[in-house]
């Protein structure tokens, strides 16, 4: 059963819109438990019939909100917004981290998996910003 919700969550968090990055990352495992826990049982009453894919669980829960339990709406919110934050750090690693790869791992090249891991080990001597999205991908 808590399997069949972290699906879920994990379908609600990967048909979701764009929301504005919170303060922390949370890995899709954490928000797929967070989401069992504060909505599992409002799926189970009102959607228990839609099907994950296509949006569908996703609109189920718009078109029942007013029904649906507040704590499900605020974590829903919470795990997209943080979700979308640790796709777009680890999506601009390479970038921010340009600086400090040139500088503390010469010779690795993007993309081997040797530079994330050098620029790890150097973190006391590696940029604030740099640190800062390894740790909102989640590689920390």
């Amino acid at each position: 059963m808590k399997f069949k919700f972290m699906a879920i969550g994990a379908a609600l968090l990967m048909s979701a819109g764009s929301i504005a990055a919170s303060a922390q990352t949370l890995s899709y495992s954490d928000a797929g438990a967070m989401l069992a826990k504060s909505c599992g049982p409002d799926i189970q009453k009102f959607c228990s019939t839609v099907n994950l894919g296509n949006d569908q669980l996703r609109q189920c829960l718009l078109q029942h909100e007013s029904q649906i339990n507040p704590q499900c709406v605020t974590d829903y919110k919470v795990a997209v917004a943080s979700i979308a934050k640790r796709v777009a750090a680890q999506n601009s690693i390479e970038k921010v981290c340009a600086n400090d790869a040139a500088n503390r791992c010469q010779g690795m090249v993007p993309g081997d998996g040797h530079l994330l891991s050098c620029l790890v080990t150097a973190a006391r001597v590696v940029s604030k910003k740099c640190n800062q999205v390894i740790t909102d991908a989640g590689y920390r």
